[in-house]
């Protein structure tokens, strides 16, 4: 196949729809009283997307870059039996690790509207506070002076002791952590947040202080993990520990979804499969992956690479961070090697970091992830990412890495969700996932 002159990986697409399409970018009304608009970091209306569109070159190595750092990212969560966590070793570059989502949060009084990065994967909040040293300058950060509400959290307070590497120098609560390729010092506080018309008294999160590397989301993180300061966790009485959020076909000119909090509105007639719980990644969402189905064959892949273990981390979680699905070397190269012998003939080359592409029609109608009760099928939408003339099909899942911890982790990642409904049931430790047009 020769050099692809018009491959449009996300950012390119987005960057190309906003130029041809005239967006509102104004926020809109709740759309409930729990449920917030949830924009994709680099939408058009996001102020965070790339102000210039890359080579196609470019984006195929920046997205699987940024993917590489997020599993690197998803590595340090590991709790070593220490009950410390594992920091990540540097490649001699930095790792950049953003999370793709985004949603409008409140916080103070007179309140202050922060656009916070949502991520599953992670627990206690934080934001970017006035002062702040190494902190981007692409948005305005918190500013505690101005908020009547704000108060500092002790060192004696039981929050403290929830936090990684707390410390107490003074009268307030510190803490470090390290995300991605950056290092965060913050002092913990609580003050009132409101998500879409939810008002929520006396939240605790982290009001980052000191910041290294360009890691770290521009105006804050909303951690949605199992922990005890994640939203679930502090609104266990308003919410129910139920969220679901539905994320837009990457096709969508508007590419907005939405994050729905609680019990109401969500869907009734939906398929679950049991939530897995492991201690030392505690703030995971393990679910049990049993097969892979590619058309209507079910692919000959051993057991022990779905086996879910606690102790080596191995299993499969769902994650909206990272953009391509991840699976383990022997299932990854099962599913490649279906898909090719579906193909038959045809010339497969490969783009970037993805080794199975085709610039004829890819016969391959669904491929189907197969949990302990539930079955997500899912349609070419979810598996080939396209050159935007349609000529240039690529497969759009990446095989583990060979060595470290996540070598025995399946990751499935945004793309494959895109037009899901993923319902995720905390109290009675299930996960959902409804088909659904998000945009």
């Amino acid at each position: 196949m020769g050099t692809p002159t018009l491959f449009f990986p996300l950012v390119t697409l987005i960057l190309s729809l906003s130029h041809s399409h005239a967006l509102s970018c104004h926020a809109p009304p709740p759309l409930d009283s729990s449920t917030l608009q949830l924009l994709h970091a680099n939408s058009p209306c996001s102020p965070f997307r790339p102000k210039t569109a890359l080579s196609w070159q470019d984006s195929v190595l920046r997205m699987q870059s940024n993917d590489a750092a997020r599993l690197q990212f998803l590595s340090t969560l590991l709790a070593a039996t220490s009950g410390k966590r594992i920091a990540p070793i540097a490649s001699g570059r930095a790792v950049t690790q953003n999370p793709t989502y985004i949603v409008r949060a409140a916080i103070g009084t007179p309140a202050q509207t922060l656009l916070m990065a949502v991520d599953t994967s992670n627990d206690a909040a934080w934001v970017p506070c006035t002062g702040c040293v190494g902190c981007s300058s692409v948005a305005v950060g918190f500013s505690p002076a101005a908020s009547a509400s704000f108060k500092p959290v002790s060192c004696g307070a039981a929050q403290c002791a929830q936090v990684p590497n707390p410390s107490c120098g003074g009268a307030t609560c510190g803490f470090n952590l390290t995300y991605g390729g950056s290092t965060v010092a913050a002092t913990l506080a609580q003050d009132n947040i409101t998500l879409a018309t939810d008002s929520i008294p006396g939240y605790t999160f982290g009001c980052i202080t000191k910041a290294t590397g360009t890691s770290i989301p521009s105006q804050g993180l909303l951690g949605l993990g199992r922990g005890p300061l994640s939203l679930m966790s502090q609104t266990s009485s308003l919410y129910q520990s139920i969220f679901s959020y539905c994320l837009p076909g990457y096709k969508s000119t508007s590419f907005s979804g939405s994050l729905r909090l609680g019990p109401n509105s969500q869907p009734i007639r939906i398929q679950t499969t049991p939530l897995l719980k492991n201690p030392r990644r505690s703030s995971f969402y393990y679910v049990s992956l049993m097969g892979i189905r590619v058309g209507r064959r079910v692919v000959n892949i051993p057991p022990t690479a779905f086996a879910f273990d606690p102790s080596t981390g191995a299993g499969t979680v769902i994650d909206s961070g990272t953009v391509f699905t991840v699976l383990v070397k022997p299932a990854y190269t099962a599913v490649r090697d279906e898909v090719q012998r579906k193909m038959g003939n045809a010339t497969v080359s490969t783009l970037g970091g993805f080794d199975t592409c085709y610039t004829v029609p890819v016969t391959v109608p669904t491929i189907t992830f197969m949990f302990q009760g539930l079955n997500m099928s899912l349609p070419q939408d979810n598996f080939l990412i396209r050159s935007s003339s349609g000529t240039t099909s690529c497969l759009a899942m990446a095989s583990a890495p060979d060595t470290g911890v996540n070598s025995v982790l399946n990751v499935i990642a945004s793309f494959q969700q895109q037009n899901r409904r993923v319902l995720i049931d905390v109290a009675n430790s299930k996960l959902g996932i409804a088909r659904e047009s998000c945009t």
